[in-house]
């Protein structure tokens, strides 16, 4: 009896794990620089735009984000199925272009974006205009697959995204 607990348990803990994959390889994309050309890319793809997750070294929240939410299977499955992602430095000095086409840094971008506190999450159309924008970390992975679909349902046109959670409970 005890032997078959140990397995059922084993298995149990196996599938759960099985859940969980690594952030850096199944939902960030690794980043070329130039985000005019990954417009591009989105639009060629189908997806609904770029979504960027400011971020800062030794920041709690992005960390929580990263190991509850971010590194579960069915948030990396639709966040990629409907969005190129990268993740931004607000005190990066890495060159980049932004979706103008102006040669600049993460960090400077990170200003010119008004992204002051991690994590931040802008979501930006296939024009590179942002459309949406959340600061802090979700509750769980439900909200943030929620503000995903609000994003994608072009919700975001008509509604806050408080007004909109609230509309689905």
């Amino acid at each position: 009896m005890l032997r078959l607990f140990a397995i059922a348990l084993l298995l149990c803990t196996t599938a759960a794990s099985a859940e969980m994959r690594d952030v850096q390889n199944y939902f960030f994309q690794p980043k070329l620089g130039d985000f005019k050309a990954e417009l591009e890319t989105a639009r060629q793809s189908g997806k609904s735009g770029v979504l960027l997750m400011f971020v800062q070294a030794d920041c709690p929240f992005c960390a929580r984000m990263e190991s509850t939410i971010l590194s579960q299977s069915e948030v990396q499955d639709y966040y990629r199925k409907h969005f190129l992602i990268y993740e931004m430095d607000v005190r990066g000095d890495t060159a980049m272009t932004d979706f103008k086409g102006v040669n600049t840094t993460e960090k400077d971008f990170s200003l010119k974006n008004r992204a002051r506190a991690t994590p931040t999450f802008i979501f930006f159309d296939n024009q590179g205009e942002p459309v949406t924008r959340f600061t802090g970390p979700t509750k769980d992975a439900a909200e943030f697959l929620l503000l995903g679909r609000y994003v994608v349902d072009g919700a975001y046109k008509t509604q806050p995204f408080s007004a909109y959670k609230a509309s689905i409970k």
